[in-house]
């Protein structure tokens, strides 16, 4: 069976041989009809048995084969290009035509081969492409294929290279370079290179200094000045180890796309962000997921190996479709977060009474926490607006999208009526404007 399938299984029909066919066929035909064709005819098909054996013979009787190795990323990032590496090499002692298909993803689709190389004998030759995943979950690649042809092109020679691999796809993790630089003062502080303080703009006491010009009067300790004689000044730096919580709402209404990607890939990727920066910041980051249930409960920490832990837990969430249950978050967060916390709660609202079926449990979580809501504005909703307007179909169509327009803009208003902090925002502006936000929170001390 392996003998069969190594010599007869693996043989492919290349164009020449088509061609060759074709050319002695007619020949033949013609040959009928002209006597004297006849031994050219038989001359043609001698050379092309002579042609087809020695293409057969150099590509299934010669020790030296094509060979080639696939070099993936450990993991992918969800919605970024991401590098997939091959490298051929050539043992054939001549020069070959390859074909290289590889069994993507199904998540890809991809259905071309990956290129068409000609290679010089010995020659390595490496390949790279760009793939961009828009689904986080686990990626199967399967074995690679590859057809080599000799100059001849009468056959082809299939090799598979078993090269099975299964790689995890996480949330945008690569963008989070991006951001750091917001953090770099606490980087630094943390490194010992330099110190930046932030004085008088924290309730986190440092130490007690001389006063200087330009020091906030109000700092003055006047026990310690008159001990010393001297003004004396309390110094402040900015408060750390606040707690940060990303909330992500898992519900239906989360699994409207945009760009190919959900609602929900968006608002991971932001809490993903969020949750790096605030390391970066010396809080502490947490992570609730929920739907009709509590899906994921991470305590708020700071330890070096929590971003692993966001990630890994953000890895698999996917949409669920029943009606979300606000007032089991609601208990779920009295119950498990003691500290008066920063709480991010990435969730969408169509409509105004949507909202207002879960306005008890949002203003419940601002009785006790610092609660901003951040949902998502319908962009095809403003792209239908701004369309010319042709026929009264048009004029109605219009003008339901800027009443569902309208519909965003109350709930923003309604939130913030009952001092819930609101974030509406595209989705491919929501990671700025949300991590702005926290660094507004931030900077404000308003926590």
């Amino acid at each position: 069976m392996s003998y069969f399938r190594t010599y007869i299984l693996d043989l492919f029909a290349g164009r020449n041989l088509y061609i060759g066919l074709g050319i002695c066929a007619l020949l033949m035909v013609l040959a009928f009809f002209l006597p004297i064709l006849e031994s050219v005819a038989f001359a043609c098909f001698l050379l092309f048995v002579i042609l087809f054996l020695t293409d057969y013979l150099a590509l299934f009787f010669t020790k030296q084969l094509v060979s080639v190795v696939r070099r993936v990323p450990l993991r992918l990032s969800n919605g970024e290009e991401n590098p997939i590496h091959w490298t051929l090499k050539n043992r054939y002692p001549f020069r070959t035509s390859v074909t290289m298909i590889d069994e993507w993803p199904e998540q890809f689709q991809f259905r071309k081969p990956v290129g068409r190389f000609s290679m010089r004998p010995g020659e390595n030759k490496k390949v790279a492409q760009q793939v961009i995943p828009v689904e986080r979950g686990s990626y199967q690649f399967g074995s690679i294929r590859l057809l080599v042809s000799t100059r001849l092109n009468f056959l082809m020679r299939r090799f598979t290279v078993d090269a099975d691999q299964t790689i995890p796809c996480y949330p945008s993790f690569r963008r989070l370079t991006q951001y750091e630089l917001h953090g770099n003062a606490t980087l630094l502080n943390r490194s010992g290179a330099i110190r930046v303080r932030r004085v008088g703009q924290s309730m986190e006491f440092e130490q007690i200094k001389e006063y200087v010009r330009g020091d906030d009067v109000r700092t003055i300790n006047w026990k310690a000045t008159a001990r010393r004689g001297n003004l004396m000044v309390n110094q402040f730096i900015e408060e750390r180890a606040q707690q940060v919580y990303c909330i992500i709402d898992k519900g239906r209404l989360m699994k409207m796309p945009f760009e190919e990607m959900t609602l929900l890939d968006y608002a991971i990727n932001s809490a993903l962000v969020i949750s790096s920066v605030s390391l970066h910041k010396m809080d502490k980051t947490g992570l609730i997921t929920f739907s009709d249930r509590i899906e994921t409960l991470l305590a708020a920490d700071n330890r070096p190996s929590q971003m692993s832990k966001v990630m890994d837990a953000l890895y698999k969430e996917e949409t669920d479709f029943p009606e979300c249950d606000f007032e089991r978050l609601y208990t779920t967060v009295r119950s498990n977060i003691r500290n008066r916390s920063l709480l991010i709660l990435f969730t969408n609202f169509e409509t105004v009474s949507g909202m207002k079926r879960h306005l008890n449990a949002l203003r419940m979580l601002a009785r006790y926490h610092l609660l901003l809501v951040v949902f998502f504005e319908n962009t095809e909703l403003k792209a239908m607006v701004k369309k010319p307007a042709h026929d009264v179909e048009q004029v109605y169509i219009k003008t339901i999208a800027q009443k569902y327009i309208f519909e965003k803009r109350a709930i923003v208003h309604e939130l913030e009526k009952y001092g819930i902090l609101t974030i509406l925002s595209r989705p491919s502006d929501l990671t700025f404007k949300t991590l702005n936000k926290y660094l507004e929170l931030k900077v404000k001390q308003a926590l």
